[in-house]
């Protein structure tokens, strides 16, 4: 009887002891009670209650924030932070600029065929005035994170194209990230450029495949300022393999600064884009070509870094979140990045762009073009840029030209392992 009650006993212990440490398994990841506390905190953080919710045909939720409570204010230096509307002043020449792109939208045999964007959400509904779309995090996205800390952010390998002088061993790169993209170095308050959209195949869910701007200053060993903007596909961050708008910033090289999207830091104005969702029309081969055109400048009174897409105002990086990026930024670049794991010892066939070569050219190759970048005059002017590549796996052709449409441009892109690139 004695033993009877104290085998109870124990199977009793043993059921207490499980249900605390080990609560349940999720995405295939058995998360123990402490994990699960953590996980409801990261949650309850990003997911501010909405005024209004909305479901996309891609599954994603659109949560309609008011604009006062979204996840930014959570930063620790925006706590009194008095939200601004707009910027005090635009880099000169830009509403002529988009003048002169829309009159071409659908005249020119040479350009794309759209340049506003849409996103799949707006089918169902659009947020009031006077809140913010936010897709909503689910515990799914964060539990394909390596762990809750890194959910959002990136390592200190990841992204900004560095420059030559740096060694990858040094970074702990190797072969992990491969770049094609143009760059430009001095003293500049801004950028103004048009990025090809496409849906590029990726090989691995924790892979990726991108194009953006990055504007920087400092370096790696004092801390590296980056703002960060474009399209990307990357199946573990958001579950699909859909083409989705997304930003980025750090200041500090991606050590414990900065996150993606609508996380701690950049404010957003704007109730028609939602950061991080997807966008409904992409590039074909041969077909429809379609861009985003990303202008990112820094506002000489408040010093902020404003973001404008396809003409429309998105929102802003405060100044007090850089150090060195108060005062300018040093290097620019623009183009594409793939992350490349490296599985069973070969090159991933992850696509870059359209996945095609540059010399294919338009309507094949992903491009670039328009690209600008704003003087200390508030001026948006055409910059002199190198490019770098690894040209038997992903490729990079540039050109410049007095045509106003075109401008400075390049293109981009490839398959990834081919016989060339093993």
């Amino acid at each position: 009887m004695a033993e009877v009650k104290l085998y109870a006993s124990f199977v009793v212990v043993l059921y207490v002891f499980t249900t605390a440490r080990l609560c349940y398994t999720d995405n295939g990841k058995l998360l123990s009670s402490r994990e699960n506390v953590e996980v409801e905190k990261l949650l309850n953080s990003l997911n501010k209650p909405p005024v209004k919710s909305i479901k996309s045909p891609d599954g994603d939720i659109i949560d309609c924030v008011h604009i006062s409570h979204q996840p930014a204010f959570d930063h620790p230096l925006l706590k009194n932070h008095t939200i601004k509307m707009r910027p005090s002043y635009d880099p000169n020449r830009i509403n002529l600029d988009d003048v002169d792109v829309s009159s071409k939208m659908n005249t020119s045999k040479d350009g794309p065929l759209s340049s506003s964007i849409t996103q799949l959400w707006h089918s169902n509904g659009k947020c009031p005035k006077g809140t913010i779309p936010i897709r909503r995090t689910k515990k799914q996205d964060v539990l394909r994170a390596n762990s809750v800390e890194s959910y959002g952010k990136k390592k200190k390998s990841f992204s900004f194209a560095q420059p030559s002088f740096i060694d990858d061993e040094q970074l702990d790169v190797g072969a992990r990230h491969e770049y094609a993209f143009a760059s430009t170095y001095g003293q500049f308050y801004g950028t103004k450029a048009a990025l090809n959209l496409w849906n590029p195949r990726v090989q691995e869910s924790n892979e990726f495949s991108l194009t953006q701007t990055w504007i920087a200053a400092g370096t790696y060993d004092s801390g590296l300022n980056t703002i960060e903007a474009g399209w990307q596909v990357y199946p573990r961050m958001y579950g699909d393999t859909n083409t989705r708008l997304f930003i980025y910033w750090t200041s500090d090289a991606y050590q414990k600064t900065g996150c993606y999207n609508l996380c701690s830091g950049f404010i957003q104005i704007n109730n028609k884009i939602a950061i991080g969702g997807s966008v409904s029309a992409t590039s074909q081969i041969d077909g429809s070509q379609h861009e985003i055109t990303i202008l990112i400048w820094k506002d000489g009174k408040g010093g902020d870094w404003w973001m404008q897409l396809d003409g429309e105002l998105i929102g802003y990086w405060p100044s007090s979140l850089f150090s060195y990026l108060r005062g300018s930024a040093s290097r620019v670049e623009w183009g594409g990045e793939v992350m490349n794991s490296g599985s069973q010892g070969r090159h991933t066939t992850t696509q870059m762009g359209s996945g095609q070569f540059p010399k294919l050219w338009f309507r094949k190759a992903s491009y670039v073009r328009k690209v600008e970048i704003v003087d200390g005059s508030n001026t948006l002017r055409t910059p002199i840029i190198n490019t770098n590549n690894k040209p038997s796996c992903y490729d990079i052709l540039s050109n410049v030209t007095n045509d106003n449409y075109w401008g400075t441009h390049f293109f981009f892109g490839g398959p990834g392992r081919n016989k060339d690139c093993p």
